[in-house]
């Protein structure tokens, strides 16, 4: 006969944690502290507390390990409960905010928000229903315009020359630490590679004669790699 599963208890909790890397006003530490309080005031045991760190809220269900181990808990530990301290930990998009539930509801336990939200109402009741599903949709609203609110960042800063991420070959960082110059070694470097191509060289021949001109690399030596990644890039106009 197929083994029985538990009956969750309801009074038995697990703890999910969420911090991505562009939201730091609610920190791990904070979201544990909401979580044990709720478990104070409602009489029930946290059991376990899993956390995904530096994880979008936008990510799937593969892409953190620390929420697959929490619903895998519920079962494990015949707990009743997911707690959250706020429901965008859970998510931030409507879509996988439901499949975490579903995942949930399949095994007898329910989700629940530290900070109310609905997310403590029962799943069969239509008006806990619509108020989860209107908080899920503020959240992906608010997950939309930070990427929004970065991309424009970026922009502004690749207008004014400032830094974005690795420092292009070519280019190197100003005495401000925040602006791009040009690099006239390197300048000359990629002309060179330039050149090289037009004459017909293949990739590696042009890594091959670069290194036997002692052609200045940031590394050791020049790589194919790195010559197929400047060819690449657009040619800067200009004189």
């Amino acid at each position: 006969m197929p083994r029985k599963r538990p009956t969750p208890n309801p009074s038995r909790v697990v703890g999910y944690v969420r911090v991505s890397t562009d939201e730091q006003n609610l920190g791990p530490e904070a979201q544990r502290d909401a979580l044990t309080r709720w478990c104070e005031a409602n009489g029930a045991e946290l059991v376990a507390v899993h956390v995904d760190h530096g994880v979008s809220g936008g990510a799937p269900l593969d892409r953190r390990p620390a929420l697959v181990d929490a619903l895998a808990d519920l079962s494990a530990l015949s707990a009743g409960v997911l707690l959250v301290a706020k429901r965008d930990r859970l998510a931030r998009d409507v879509t996988r905010a439901a499949m975490i539930e579903a995942r949930a509801d399949a095994v007898g336990a329910r989700v629940v928000s530290a900070a109310g939200e609905g997310s403590d109402t029962d799943a069969d009741d239509p008006a806990g229903l619509l108020m989860r599903r209107l908080v899920d949709v503020f959240a992906e609203y608010e997950r939309a315009m930070i990427r929004t609110r970065t991309r424009t960042a970026l922009a502004v800063k690749a207008r004014r020359g400032e830094r974005i991420g690795e420092v292009p070959l070519g280019s190197r960082v100003a005495a401000d630490g925040v602006r791009l110059e040009r690099d006239d070694a390197e300048a000359d470097a990629l002309d060179t590679i330039r050149e090289l191509r037009s004459a017909g060289l293949s990739i590696r021949a042009v890594a091959r004669e670069l290194n036997r001109r002692g052609v200045p690399a940031r590394g050791e030596r020049w790589h194919p790699t790195t010559v197929a990644r400047v060819l690449a890039r657009p040619q800067p106009a200009g004189p």
